[in-house]
């Protein structure tokens, strides 16, 4: 077994043999730019060139080193009869979980207020602050990471609701489902998770139209994909007030410019695209988890599906 790695950069493979040397002994590991690199049978990829994913004749599956496949579908000349696999190792999903439980406290104390007042060594009152449990967060996105942050939400107290195109059979989670139900889930949330996938059908979600049917003072946490939200109408929305606080993870154009709103926004928290980046460790050991089911003719978890677009 041969596998090809490109993430990280070449700096990154003396480690990413070391790791592999524990997780998966006797496979072949090669970087991108080796001599042998065409001849792999697995690839463990990050934005491939174009085309050259094409050029490997052994290959048989294509792992993401992210959650997210869309660096690979944007590749034209991607061999489309092979699988795809995203990356979601457990701890990535307990990651995320445990950020978006840190954000959901951060806006509901305005921790975003506090740390403005610090900078500029301003005493400022405390408002009294709503707590937890009469706080209504709403999911977008049931996979297993909107699954996990649901669980551990609901766990700690918050009012936990749920909306994915599928009803979510969840403990102490309030399912909705499908355009029928959208607007109900919002109309109930007062802080927004965006975890959904990057398709066709919530490419712009996060609009005027989507964030307008929120309770006036919701706030936003956008830990998805940069083409989920149309930034203008965001920006709208916290300049009106209508959205009080928004931590953002993702965008479009990233690393974020300097020149970019959001950095001086005094509602917004700027997190660097870092709320579940899962380990190399962990990455290695899941890609050896994927590799043995493949060998073994085990059907492989996370499978991108061409037919739902994630």
């Amino acid at each position: 077994m041969h596998l090809v790695i490109k993430t990280g950069g070449a700096a990154a493979m003396p480690e990413w043999r070391a790791l592999f040397a524990h997780a998966a002994p006797g496979l072949r590991v090669s970087g991108w730019d080796d001599a042998d690199a065409d001849q792999a049978d697995y690839a463990l990829v990050w934005e491939p060139d174009p085309g050259r994913l094409a050029a490997m004749p052994n290959l048989r599956l294509i792992i993401s080193s992210a959650a997210g496949v869309d660096h690979i579908l944007a590749d034209p000349l991607r061999p489309v009869h092979l699988p795809i696999v995203r990356m979601v190792p457990e701890q990535t999903s307990q990651t995320m979980a445990e950020f978006v439980l840190a954000a959901a406290m951060m806006v509901l104390r305005d921790f975003t207020a506090i740390a403005h007042a610090q900078a500029n060594r301003r005493w400022l009152p405390y408002p009294p602050v709503r707590g937890i449990a009469q706080t209504r967060v709403g999911i977008m996105g049931m996979g297993n990471m909107g699954r996990a942050a649901a669980a551990l939400l609901a766990r700690v107290g918050f009012d936990v609701a749920g909306w994915s195109n599928r009803h979510t059979d969840l403990a102490g989670v309030a399912s909705f489902a499908g355009p029928a139900q959208f607007d109900a889930f919002l109309h109930r949330t007062d802080v927004l998770v965006c975890l959904l996938p990057a398709t066709d059908a919530t490419r712009g979600i996060l609009n005027h139209r989507t964030l307008a049917q929120l309770p006036a003072g919701a706030s936003l946490i956008h830990v998805g994909r940069g083409a989920h939200m149309v930034e203008a109408d965001v920006l709208q929305m916290l300049d009106s007030g209508h959205l009080h606080r928004a931590v953002i993870d993702v965008f479009d154009v990233e690393p974020l410019p300097p020149d970019a709103p959001w950095w001086c926004h005094p509602a917004v928290t700027v997190t660097p695209h870092c709320a579940a980046t899962a380990t190399r460790a962990d990455r290695a050991r899941h890609t050896a988890h994927l590799i043995a089911c493949d060998q073994q003719g085990i059907a492989l978890p996370d499978r991108y599906d061409p037919q739902r677009g994630y």
